[in-house]
Parts: structure tokens; C-alpha cells; sequence
């Protein structure tokens, strides 16, 4: 009934629908449910260390034989800047001094882990069926590694060319993730996050210029949105926002409050949480500090600073000093379960795709 099943043949799942692996926000619990109902439940592994991982892919494996993709980082670590990261803390001293905390505190190195081959060594021994990167790809050795375990291998483009240079370097296929997407750009050959095109405009160009099947992903949040995706090439969708509406996503409570918000419209692509650019709804320090600043130090080294100021406003429901990442489509998002939501997203789609062909 889908016009395009080369994403379900390959990967093994009922529906064209997978579950963007979003750090920080969902662990096996979001990902059973996405598989049980029968999309692609992603474990995101960038926040997690080694043995993190191996547990919630032992809960994962204990509870669903379905497939399951697990989720990396693979940026290449920057060098400590000691005179940019003293730059940054006193643009947020003011903060500091206004919560009562000392702005010469020490702070904690952000512990976003780029894949290596203690990862690697993991993906070897726990063999999940599908492996999927952010920012580009692990070094070749690694790659091959993952590729020799019969994993089928994706990542994010973001430009025509970072799609061809994927499938050229063996991914099974491409996600090409718009402007409209929530959280971190998977830019990698590029840096310049105001040339980004929308979802809409760059998935036929991706679809057109590679030979691999073509995943749509930012600003997709209903039927509507995966039956347009398909007419422009997609074979599969990436989901992210929609499933921080429901109960397994484990997001903090000023962001779930934010979502449903108002103010959920209001999201700009900023670098000030991690020192990459990444979408979110606007709060007090995007406005005041960013959206981009060219003070942040690199990613991910910019988020060290702003963990005591989250954790001494958050308490009291405040989320102006945390990510509340989002993607464009927030006010079509609705609160359901996870595994309820993905089929009611399906029998959407194929509502309108069938009343296209009819027509």
C-alpha cells in the first residue's frame, strides 16, 4: 500500500516511520514502543557512556525482537580554548551572580561522546540492525568495522553534496534533514547554517541525485506531512518533535511545558547551548545571548558553563537556561503515547496517499 517500500524491505520494520534518536530525550522505553508498534525505535547514545548504552540496549533487547536503530555522534572533539572559554563565562557572569552562584565556579566539561572504538567495540558485540551517525561519519576504519556487522549504516545530510559524499562513502541510506528540524544540524561539509534549505525543497533534490532510499526529516509532524514527504521521493520519514509529546520521552517538565505553549512557534537555529547550531524555542538566554554567538566556544564545550545555571533555575520551572529543543512543527504535535501515536501517523498518511491516487 506504500508507494515506496525500499526503507521497510531494508530495515525489516511494518511502517516508514522512524524515530529521531534525540539525545537526551528518549531511551528504551521510547524506543520499544516506536518498534512494538511497528516503526524504527532509536536508542540515542551520545549522551551515554559505554555501559549506559549496554543497559538500555539490554532493556531494548529484553522487551522487543523488532528492530532497533542505535545513534552516535561522530564530530571530531575541539582543542580547549582557555581565553574563549574565560570569554564565555563572563558574558554569563551576570546569570551567575543573579541566581546567587559564584561565576568563577568550576565547572564540568559537556560529556558529548563522539563515536570511537570503545563504541565501536559495542556495536561489534551487541549487533543492533541498524547504526546511525550525526555530523558526517566516523573515521574509515570505524566505518568498516560497523559495515562488516551487517548493520545497515545511515546519516544526515543537509546539502545535496554532504548526500552524495554519504552514499559514496557506503551508507544504505541518506536522512535529509531540513531547516525546519529540531535540535543540531547534521551539517558537515558545511558550516554556514544560513544557506540551510527546508525539508520540503531539499528531499527531491537528495532523492534525485543519489540512488539510495532518501528518509525526509524536519518540520514532519502528521499524515499530511509523510504523504508530501513520499511525493517528493522520500521512502521513509524521521519523527523527532511529535514524540516529545508523549510519555516515554524523558525531556524535563519546563520543556514539555514549552511545547505546548504559545511560544513553541517562536524557534531559532542558535549555537549558545552547545556551541552548535541547533533549533529551539526561544527563551531568555537565546534572546539575550545568542540566537548565534560568536562568543560559544565549540561544540560541544559551550554547555560546561550553563549546567549550574539550569540546575539552580529549573527547580522552580523555569526553563530559560536549558535547551528546549524543537522543531518547526510543534502546534501539530498532539499528546499520545508513542506507539499509538506512530500508527495513527501511518494510517494518516496512507488516508491521504490513497485519496491522492484516487483522485
Amino acid at each position: 500500500m506504500w508507494p515506496d517500500r525500499r526503507i521497510q524491505d531494508l530495515f525489516g520494520i511494518e511502517l516508514p516511520i522512524i524515530q529521531a534518536p534525540m539525545a537526551g530525550a528518549g531511551l528504551a522505553e521510547l524506543a520499544i514502543a516506536v518498534s512494538e508498534a511497528g516503526g524504527l525505535g532509536s536508542l540515542p547514545c551520545a549522551l551515554l557512556d559505554p555501559d549506559q548504552v549496554r543497559s538500555q540496549f539490554g532493556i531494548i533487547r529484553q522487551q522487543t525482537a523488532r528492530p532497533i536503530n542505535v545513534n552516535f555522534f561522530c564530530h571530531r572533539s575541539p582543542e580547549p580554548d582557555a581565553e574563549q572559554e574565560a570569554a564565555w563565562r563572563r558574558r554569563l557572569a551576570p546569570y551567575y551572580r543573579e541566581l546567587d552562584l559564584d561565576p568563577d565556579v568550576p565547572v564540568q566539561a559537556s560529556n558529548r561522546s563522539p563515536f570511537d572504538d570503545e563504541f565501536c567495540l559495542l556495536v561489534e558485540d551487541l549487533r543492533p540492525e541498524v547504526v546511525s551517525f550525526h555530523f558526517g561519519l566516523p573515521e574509515r576504519r570505524l566505518l568498516d568495522r560497523v559495515l562488516a556487522t551487517g548493520a545497515n549504516v545511515l546519516s544526515s545530510a543537509t546539502t545535496v553534496d554532504e548526500a552524495r559524499w554519504l552514499e559514496a562513502e557506503g551508507c544504505h541510506a541518506i536522512i535529509a534533514q531540513g531547516s525546519e528540524a529540531g535540535g543540531h544540524r547534521g551539517m558537515f561539509r558545511t558550516g554556514d547554517v544560513a544557506t540551510q534549505i527546508g525539508t520540503f525543497s531539499l528531499v527531491p533534490q537528495v532523492a534525485d541525485a543519489v540512488g539510495v532510499p532518501v528518509i525526509a526529516a524536519g518540520g514532519i509532524a502528521d499524515g499530511r506531512g509523510i504523504a508530501a514527504a513520499f511525493s517528493l521521493g522520500a521512502s521513509a520519514v524521521q519523527i523527532g518533535t511529535a514524540y516529545l509529546f508523549s510519555p516515554e520521552a524523558t525531556i524535563a517538565e519546563p520543556h514539555r511545558q514549552a511545547l505546548t505553549t504559545a511560544a513553541a512557534h517562536e524557534t531559532a537555529l542558535t549555537n549558545v547551548f552547545t556551541g552548535r547550531p541547533a533549533r529551539s524555542i526561544l527563551n531568555r538566554l537565546v534572546r539575550e545571548v545568542g540566537p548565534i554567538s560568536s562568543t560559544a566556544p565549540a561544540f560541544p564545550l559551550a554547555g560546561g558553563a550553563l549546567a549550574p545555571l539550569r540546575a539552580a533555575s529549573e527547580p522552580s520551572g523555569s526553563g530559560e537556561f536549558m535547551s528546549l529543543w524543537s522543531g518547526q512543527s510543534a502546534r501539530l504535535c498532539r499528546p499520545m503515547a508513542a506507539g499509538e501515536l506512530t500508527r495513527r501517523l501511518a494510517d494518516e498518511a496512507l488516508d491521504r496517499l490513497q485519496s491522492s491516487r484516487a483522485g
